[in-house]
């Protein structure tokens, strides 16, 4: 039959479709829910069969499954040790640290639930959930800071997402997968790729306006109010633009072209095509648990927000370095090392889906929502991340996109972009944190250094 005939990439190779799409029906596996899944371990039922009680039965099996069933299973141990270290009054960087650590599983977790999800709501409403649930941790971390009037910790906490899904995840994979894969050439999807590069220059368009803005008026007589004044409503209408963006993405990735973006299938030579793949909780139990994990993410990021000071001060380093640079490499180490091992697999469109996908919602999506939300709360949040920020931002874009304009890889393309990254985080490394107010409401600077922290 013709609708089960592989699709013809533009490289010439060949791509399997999934059941769901040769079909039309079914539960849609996205790159993401894909990589994710390399974190996971089936669950042993046998113990939990013996029990007599069908209701404590369900529960320990949901339990087993929701729990146990991650290889980062031990770091839940971090949360209840976060929650102790908050309320007992230990030193605040524990509990910054502590926070960090319990939501790597937390953000696995979610993406699980929500996959076992969509298999009773169907591949559309399950994609549009992944995709609201993709990034809830960063979201979720910046309208706490949003709650605090913390909005550098907003700005740096989101750039740095993009900068490390683009650079650190996809540089260490391209490195990875071509030293794993010396023998072959690693070739990708380049649409896929095309389309998420096409949103993060549309992102990046709307970030650099404002701050172009700002920068054209300050050399005229016009006051400093109503500069700021005009950058916000420019923020504003440029945030409602990505959103628009992003809902027609949407539609592009869940209706129209969802074949671009679903992962490619195992070989089904290497597999019963017969047994299909189905849920190990109910929708209730699914729902139930959803809920609470994005309970405790919340709990977890309002620790988080409330002590970045701290840990910078204990630390020695600055709040920008903290946000940019070490949140999101530990708040997404579960969605970066499933990434990594699929480009051991050779399997890169998934991979790129990962990183791109990733970098694009929070592009396109949560910095804008951001906005919004700060908007309808009160709070006066533009998309004015200063030049250092957004030319650090343009030039992660340019160099992501000159990267796969081929749609091949090799280990020197990965080398390239990971040294960028560490360019960029040395240059927020040495950066002056912004302007704070004193203890008499003197301005004060402070520079981090390896010694600590010093007033400027």
């Amino acid at each position: 039959m013709a609708s089960n005939e592989p699709w013809l990439l533009e490289d010439g190779s060949v791509k399997r479709l999934t059941k769901e799409t040769r079909h039309g029906h079914g539960h849609s596996r996205t790159a993401h829910s894909i990589s994710t899944s390399s974190l996971r371990r089936k669950s042993d039922m046998s113990l939990v069969s013996k029990v007599p009680c069908s209701t404590l039965k369900n529960f320990l099996a949901n339990l087993q499954e929701v729990i146990l069933g991650t290889k980062l299973a031990v770091l839940f141990v971090a949360i209840p040790f976060a929650i102790a270290a908050h309320y007992f009054g230990y030193a605040r960087p524990w509990v910054f640290s502590l926070s960090l650590l319990g939501l790597i599983p937390l953000a696995e977790r979610v993406s699980f639930l929500t996959e076992q999800i969509a298999f009773y709501t169907g591949p559309t409403v399950g994609g549009l959930l992944n995709a609201t649930c993709g990034n809830a941790t960063e979201l979720i971390i910046a309208i706490f800071a949003l709650k605090e009037k913390k909005i550098d910790v907003v700005k740096y906490s989101l750039l740095g997402s993009i900068l490390s899904n683009l650079l650190l995840v996809l540089g260490t994979s391209l490195l990875c997968g071509g030293i794993a894969n010396l023998s072959v050439e690693q070739k990708f999807d380049r649409k896929q790729a095309d389309v998420n590069i096409a949103l993060l220059l549309l992102g990046l368009l709307c970030h650099l306006l404002p701050l172009m803005y700002r920068s054209a008026a300050e050399s005229t007589s016009i006051d400093e109010l109503s500069i700021a004044k005009e950058t916000l409503n420019l923020s504003r209408a440029s945030c409602i633009v990505m959103l628009i963006a992003y809902f027609a993405y949407l539609i592009f990735q869940l209706w129209t072209h969802r074949h671009i973006f679903e992962g490619e299938e195992e070989n089904e030579d290497d597999m019963d095509v017969s047994q299909e793949e189905t849920p190990v909780i109910g929708f209730w139990s699914g729902l139930i648990w959803l809920i609470s994990m994005t309970a405790v993410i919340s709990l977890l990021s309002e620790y988080l927000v409330d002590t970045i000071e701290e840990a910078s001060t204990s630390w020695g380093i600055s709040v920008s370095f903290i946000s940019i640079i070490v949140l999101p490499i530990v708040g997404n180490a579960a969605e970066h090392a499933g990434a990594i091992i699929f480009a051991f697999k050779n399997k890169l469109d998934i991979t790129l889906g990962v990183a791109l996908g990733s970098a694009t919602q929070i592009s396109v999506f949560v910095v804008p929502m951001s906005v919004i939300v700060a908007w309808i709360i009160g709070i006066k949040m533009d998309l004015d991340f200063n030049l250092l920020e957004t030319g650090s931002l343009a030039l992660t874009i340019i160099a992501t996109a000159f990267t796969l304009q081929d749609g091949a890889s090799h280990y020197l393309k990965g080398i390239v972009l990971l040294l960028c990254y560490f360019v960029i985080g040395a240059s927020f490394f040495v950066q002056i944190s912004p302007t704070k107010p004193g203890p008499n409401g003197a301005n004060m600077r402070f520079k981090s250094s390896n010694h600590g922290i010093f007033r400027v």
